[in-house]
């Protein structure tokens, strides 16, 4: 098949993983896939907008903005018109963005299959967390999309029943989660060996992968390495960079633990396994009900004992005290007990991990099966 792939993202993160991946995915099963997004600037160094969408969303009031987004819809949508005329595609697969109504309409002018892959209800999303100047505009473009695609791929089921809340058939609903690159887990350094590289040897390494931002809360894991560094070896590695470095390098700092953290900086994703692999234990923080976190497939893949939130979305993928220990978000001292437990007891630490470790092969995680199921979709479509 020839699919053209469609969306708005030009920054360097997780969703940029997300859309690459897929096309990967798409690609090593012998299908052709003609991306159709925005040329932006290679000055982004992941986590934020990059290049002029990110000057342009720093320069205009939020109402201003929100309306170009809107206005973009054109721009999105004669791009994607010449890509159909040129290309003769045989569907389109396109990344939901708020304002991106522009799929929408080369479908209905086109009449070529739309199968809209959704990693988020962004009109709630950005009402609580960004802000919106037009939510009743938000919510009329939200559904205007999600009414009108053939197939919609949320990436948690806890998305989907709120999918189906709001109108939508769940005979068009498949639930898609994020997966892993088997290919970026093969030949790498056993734990001692990343440990060693990274001058870690002999130390309980507790890790976390991402762009840190201050809900993230890993002060509060400083404390706890603090409290636990006369009883443990304790240490937090931070595979990122963010917002929150320096109030977090600040805490252990004023708690005298500053030896007992290390951030590696923004590195290259294809560098993170290899890096992933001197952790003991991975930590995935509290998120949003919605979500399929990235970091914690690669959790799995790497096979590490995994502390998480205890929510819905996380029943999906995860079994308690099987192969992850979740914690109570709202208990204030809910991930200490968690790695507390791990901390003091070697032998759950290594059956939990080793649990891990199936997980992706019991259940299908990879991008290829997830391109394999989305061809399928395609073909029940034509």
């Amino acid at each position: 098949m020839k699919i053209l792939y469609h969306h708005r993202t030009a920054s360097r993160d997780g969703q940029s993983t997300h859309i690459t991946e897929m096309i990967l995915g798409l690609r090593s099963l012998g299908h052709q896939v003609i991306e159709s997004a925005p040329q932006v600037g290679a000055d982004d160094s992941g986590g934020g907008s990059p290049g002029w969408v990110g000057r342009l969303k720093a320069l205009l009031p939020r109402q201003l903005y929100e309306l170009a987004e809107l206005a973009y819809s054109w721009v999105a949508y004669r791009r994607l018109s010449q890509a159909i005329r040129a290309e003769r595609p045989d569907g389109i697969y396109e990344r939901y963005n708020l304002y991106l109504l522009a799929g929408i309409w080369a479908k209905k002018r086109s009449g070529l299959p739309l199968i809209l892959e959704v990693n988020a209800p962004m009109a709630v999303e950005r009402r609580e967390y960004g802000g919106l100047s037009w939510p009743r505009l938000a919510d009329w473009a939200e559904l205007y999309v999600w009414k009108r695609a053939d197939i919609l791929l949320p990436v948690t089921q806890v998305l989907a029943d709120y999918m189906v809340s709001k109108g939508i058939d769940p005979a068009r609903i498949q639930v898609i989660p994020n997966a892993i690159n088997l290919r970026h887990y093969e030949h790498l350094p056993s734990a001692a060996q990343a440990k060693a590289k990274l001058g870690l040897q002999d130390k309980l390494v507790v890790g976390f992968t991402g762009f840190v931002r201050e809900w993230d809360r890993l002060d509060r894991i400083m404390a706890w390495v603090a409290k636990q560094a006369p009883r443990y070896p304790v240490h937090l590695m931070v595979i990122g960079d963010g917002p929150a470095r320096n109030e977090i390098e600040a805490c252990a700092a004023r708690l005298g633990v500053s030896d007992r953290l290390s951030f590696t900086g923004a590195v290259a994703r294809e560098q993170v396994p290899a890096l992933s692999m001197a952790f003991d234990i991975a930590l995935q923080t509290a998120l949003v009900p919605y979500a399929s976190p990235l970091c914690l497939f690669e959790y799995l893949a790497l096979g590490k004992a995994i502390v998480a939130p205890d929510q819905p979305n996380h029943h999906e993928i995860l079994s308690a005290d099987e192969d992850a220990l979740l914690y109570d978000p709202v208990d204030p001292a809910g991930i200490e007990k968690a790695l507390n437990r791990l901390c003091e007891d070697p032998a759950l630490r290594q059956r939990i991990a080793a649990a891990a470790a199936h997980v992706i092969a019991r259940k299908h995680l990879t991008w290829p099966e997830h391109a394999a199921r989305v061809i399928g979709l395609f073909q029940t479509l034509r």
